[in-house]
């Protein structure tokens, strides 16, 4: 089932038809307490949630939700500045799409947030992984850095998990977005090089380094 938050009552409708004829149940709101209260009563699989709503904004929304019980998030955003991003990721969000968007990318990202979600159960049986100084544990999806305790969103610690199954080998972009997030197309570097700045803030910016052009590479000796 599908959460789709958005005031405008026509890209809720348009965006509330595609997903049911790609096969999706579909649940509507339009407001920040309508969307918290949906949350609450159908407990959807995936949300797509507008920034910008009445009562109280997508953002708060994504907090409330995310600390009740944590669900993927795809933001819709008129505002696609790094900063709005970031604030976006940091309150749990896992994907993005700006205005004007197409609804064939929506699709293809609410289908590749769902494979994410089952690609996580089948990781937490992986063995845990020590590298530079991070302890990395897939059963209770724990990080400890020197020995400190970080939070990390689920979709940051799938990104370092993914960094670590190579540590000091780059992973390219492609492979991350189609190991991390289900599809790998060119429009969604922005998305990974937002999580990678995120999750560099929460480890240590020094310990992911960046092959221009390439990819990414989780440092050994941090």
């Amino acid at each position: 089932m599908v959460l789709v938050v958005e005031d405008d009552p026509a890209i809720n409708q348009a965006l509330s038809d595609r997903l049911v004829a790609e096969g999706f149940q579909v649940v509507r709101a339009f407001d920040g307490p309508g969307a918290v209260a949906a949350h609450e009563a159908h407990a959807p699989d995936v949300v797509v949630l507008d920034v910008m709503l009445p009562g109280f904004d997508g953002l708060e929304v994504c907090r409330r939700i995310q600390a009740t019980r944590p669900v993927p998030v795809l933001m819709v955003t008129a505002r696609d500045s790094e900063t709005d991003v970031l604030i976006g990721l940091g309150v749990g969000a896992d994907d993005y799409v700006a205005k004007p968007f197409r609804m064939r990318e929506v699709v293809a990202r609410v289908q590749a947030l769902l494979r994410r979600v089952e690609r996580s159960r089948e990781a937490a049986a992986a063995v845990a992984v020590t590298v530079g100084g991070l302890s990395i544990e897939p059963r209770t999806r724990q990080v400890l850095v020197a020995g400190s305790a970080v939070h990390l969103t689920p979709l940051e610690f799938d990104l370092l998990v993914a960094l670590a199954t190579e540590p000091g080998v780059v992973r390219s972009h492609e492979e991350l977005m189609r190991e991390v997030w289900g599809w790998s197309e060119a429009s969604g570097t922005r998305t990974l090089a937002s999580h990678v700045k995120a999750l560099r803030a929460k480890i240590g910016a020094h310990r992911v380094r960046t092959v221009h052009g390439v990819g990414y590479a989780l440092v050994v000796a941090a």
